[in-house]
C-alpha cells in the first residue's frame, strides 16, 4: 500500500543525500520525493511516498527518527490528508488541436505552450487526476512528460509540529 510520509528537517546541505541513503540502505524504494523550505528558512519539509505495509513503515519512521538532521517524522493519514503532484505534459496536437483543448478542459489542465504541432499542458491534483488526464492523451501522442512529486499536508486544524503550533500562535497575537 502507497503511504505518504511528511519529515521536517533542518535546511542545512547534505540533508537529502543523508535522508535518501537511508532509505537505500535499507532497501526501499522511493516512489515519490519532494523537498522544500518551510515558513521558517531553517527548515525544509520533505513529502516521501513510499510503497509498504505497515510493520514497513514502522521500521521507515525509526530509523528516520534516528538520523540527527531529522525533527519530526509522520505519517500522513490517507482519509484526513491532502496530497498533489503537478505534470507538464507535451502532446502531439497537430490536426487535433480542438479535441485535446476540450479534453484539457475538462480535466482543468492549463496550456503553457502552444506550438504548430504541439501543445504543452500543466495539470495538477492528485495522482488519479494525473493519470487520468495522460491515459486520455496518450492515442494523440505523448512526446514529453515530466511530474512532481507529492507533497501534502493533513487536513484542518491538525498542525504536524511543535513548533509550528507556537510559531501561528505568536503569529495570532
Amino acid at each position: 500500500m502507497k503511504q505518504v510520509l511528511s519529515i521536517l528537517v533542518r535546511n542545512q546541505p547534505g540533508v537529502l543525500v543523508r535522508v535518501a541513503s537511508m532509505f537505500s540502505r535499507r532497501g526501499f524504494n522511493i516512489d515519490s520525493l519532494t523537498v522544500g523550505v518551510t515558513q521558517n528558512p531553517d527548515i525544509s519539509r520533505m513529502t516521501v511516498a513510499i510503497f509498504g505495509n505497515e510493520a514497513v513503515m514502522d521500521q521507515v519512521v525509526k530509523q528516520l527518527a534516528k538520523l540527527v538532521e531529522v525533527l519530526s517524522v509522520k505519517i500522513l493519514p490517507l482519509d484526513d490528508s491532502v496530497t498533489r503532484g503537478m505534470a507538464l505534459v507535451k502532446v502531439n496536437s497537430g490536426n487535433s488541436r480542438t479535441e485535446v483543448l476540450k479534453l484539457a478542459e475538462v480535466f482543468r489542465a492549463n496550456v503553457v505552450d502552444l506550438k504548430e504541432q504541439t501543445t504543452t499542458f500543466e495539470i495538477t491534483g492528485d495522482e488519479n487526476k494525473i493519470l487520468a488526464f495522460t491515459d486520455v492523451l496518450k492515442p494523440f501522442g505523448i512526446l514529453e512528460m515530466i511530474r512532481t512529486g507529492l507533497v501534502g499536508l493533513e487536513r484542518g486544524t491538525n498542525i504536524m509540529y511543535q513548533w509550528e503550533e507556537k510559531e501561528n500562535e505568536q503569529n495570532v497575537l
